[in-house]
């Protein structure tokens, strides 16, 4: 049996649907929201609640780990005690490819640098899985796309290598079926090239076939609206990382994907053409 967490998120469900064939678990804070599939078991539970941890994990061989609070260590800690009580062999972990960054100090990159080393200390068989940012990130675009032909930004020039997701679950469908061939490794997933906000509004814009602006916002802008959506200290450090990025600590291109599952990352171009109908084509 395979666990996987994040399953109402960007990444759990791109996973189940490649360990087809495969029994799997999924857990959710609200069953409800994830769709029945065939040998797909989806259970109810919360990292921070660690009886429904082990009830998830009992007879669980592998697990995707998916966190996403910066605020605290607790959800990772409870999830790796809860996968020992239940004999779990291995777990994958997303963390994210800054923590490789020795400039990037701050608090998400810190929090997942600390995770990593909890797994590491785990006594569990571990597998790091280390995404630049997704692709699927650009589709909060899509309303001001649709509805003003706009695109709003901070740092509109600076690159950085997405990586799409479907791409990132395929490594880590593979990482789950192979555990001992990918224990204690750290894998570096981006896409094919770096692209800046602004050439990605151009390729929208050419794929739309309509014209498309680009607006620049101020660090003071960008803080704003990061603030009406995240706790503040969770914004501070968004801000803080895309930094970082106009300094070109983003911008590397890894072959690790094409290594793993046998052929070339997808680029944004095929991304956004697959995603059109969200920007109103």
């Amino acid at each position: 049996m395979i666990l996987l967490t994040g399953a109402t998120g960007t990444v759990g469900g791109l996973v189940a649907r490649r360990l087809s064939g495969v029994p799997v678990r999924l857990l959710s804070r609200d069953p409800r929201r994830v769709a029945a599939a065939p040998r797909v078991e989806v259970v109810g539970g919360d990292f921070g609640d660690p009886a429904s941890l082990d009830r998830a994990l009992t007879g669980v061989r592998s697990a995707l780990l998916v966190t996403a609070d910066p605020l605290t260590h607790a959800h990772d800690e409870n999830f790796l005690a809860a996968a020992r009580r239940a004999g779990v062999r291995q777990v994958v972990k997303l963390s994210a490819l800054a923590v490789t960054d020795a400039g990037a100090a701050d608090l998400v990159t810190r929090w997942q640098r600390r995770n990593e080393q909890l797994l590491r200390e785990s006594g569990l068989l571990w597998t790091l899985l280390r995404p630049r940012a997704f692709m699927t990130n650009t589709l909060g675009w899509a309303r001001s796309v649709r509805e003003e032909g706009v695109v709003r930004a901070q740092n509109g020039s600076a690159v950085n290598a997405t990586v799409d997701p479907r791409d990132l679950a395929e490594v880590a469908a593979r990482v789950l079926l192979e555990p001992d061939g990918h224990a204690g490794r750290a894998y570096a997933l981006t896409g094919p090239e770096a692209l800046s906000a602004v050439q990605q509004t151009g390729i929208l814009a050419e794929l739309l076939q309509r014209p498309l602006r680009f607006e620049e916002l101020t660090e003071a802008e960008a803080l704003r609206l990061l603030h009406a959506r995240y706790p503040g200290a969770v914004a501070d450090a968004l801000v803080e990382s895309a930094a970082r990025g106009r300094a070109g600590a983003k911008a590397r291109v890894e072959p690790t994907v094409a290594e793993l599952v046998g052929r070339p990352p997808g680029d944004y171009r095929a991304w956004a053409r697959d995603h059109l109908a969200a920007y109103g084509a």
